[in-house]
């Protein structure tokens, strides 16, 4: 054990406390797996994750730093705040990417390309696998959520790395106000994403979308705000005219948060930022 550098960051807010905190320890080359998973099962957040050199191929295909993302229960191939939260602590702590303004993050799901514009990340929402869902599935979600089905306009089966159960619901009073059984969506064993679209969810000076994420088979019965699930029901959503090329989501107000997720798609490429703040930073023996 040896002291290393170490950052907490929320995510998707600039504003302490408003978003999603991921921890973040950097110059992690000789931790084992083990190392690890019991300290991302210490911090006990939604995510911890780890610093690398890029592998060999990773570099040669121009990678600027390796991502290991580790939940309390396990690795995870990809996340989204995990990976804006990492790329503002690598840029924080003085490194430069080699393409000015674009960052090339490798992690276990392949290169994802991050953003930078002025005080704003947004990473590249990755290739989404998606599908209807099983139709005994939904009757069942729905009854958990306490939802009927007249609130709900449209389902599909979402993959992004993560795989989400996306409903999109009648209003965000509908939204705002659900109570779900988190023991009954445990044994069902399916996260689900929730949202509605405004009418004037085209207007990006504020706030057109609410979300909200509940994900008990995964160890978090509803996460603050989620980068991965904004990202794949935002290439739902776009693809079938649901919702504009541009938008802003609401998401956390539930939890006393008040993240702000911003969506855009150009050139059939869909976006997904926000801004982050580090709220903690130091050393950690490890």
């Amino acid at each position: 054990m040896h002291p290393r550098p170490f950052k907490q960051i929320d995510v998707f807010s600039d504003h302490p406390g408003d978003g999603n905190p991921v921890a973040v320890v950097l110059e992690a080359e000789d931790l084992s797996d083990a190392d690890m998973r019991r300290f991302a099962a210490w911090m006990n957040l939604s995510e911890t994750t780890f610093l690398l050199p890029p592998t060999e191929a990773g570099r040669a295909q121009g990678a600027d730093y390796r991502l290991r993302i580790f939940s309390p229960q396990g690795e995870l191939p990809f996340a989204g705040h995990p990976t804006l939260g990492t790329c503002h602590a690598w840029l924080q702590a003085g490194n430069a990417p080699r393409q000015e303004g674009l960052v090339l993050q490798e992690c276990a799901l392949g290169l994802v390309r991050i953003r930078r514009e002025d005080h704003t990340l947004a990473f590249a929402a990755p290739p989404l696998k998606r599908s209807a869902p099983s139709p005994a599935l939904v009757p069942l979600i729905a009854s958990a959520l306490g939802v009927r089905p007249a609130q709900i306009l449209g389902t599909q089966l979402l993959d992004n790395g993560p795989v989400w159960l996306g409903m999109l619901l009648d209003s965000a009073d509908t939204v705002l106000g659900l109570q779900p059984d988190h023991a009954r969506l445990m044994d069902l064993g399916q996260s689900v994403g929730v949202v509605h679209v405004g009418k004037d969810a085209g207007d990006t000076s504020r706030p057109g979308v609410v979300v909200r994420a509940f994900a008990a088979p995964m160890g978090n019965r509803e996460d603050p705000v989620t980068g991965s699930l904004n990202a794949s029901l935002a290439e739902w959503l776009i693809a079938e005219g649901l919702a504009p090329h541009h938008y802003q989501v609401a998401q956390g107000e539930c939890l006393g948060h008040a993240g702000r997720v911003h969506i855009r798609q150009d050139d059939h490429q869909v976006w997904v930022g926000g801004r982050s703040v580090t709220c903690i930073e130091g050393t950690v023996l490890l």
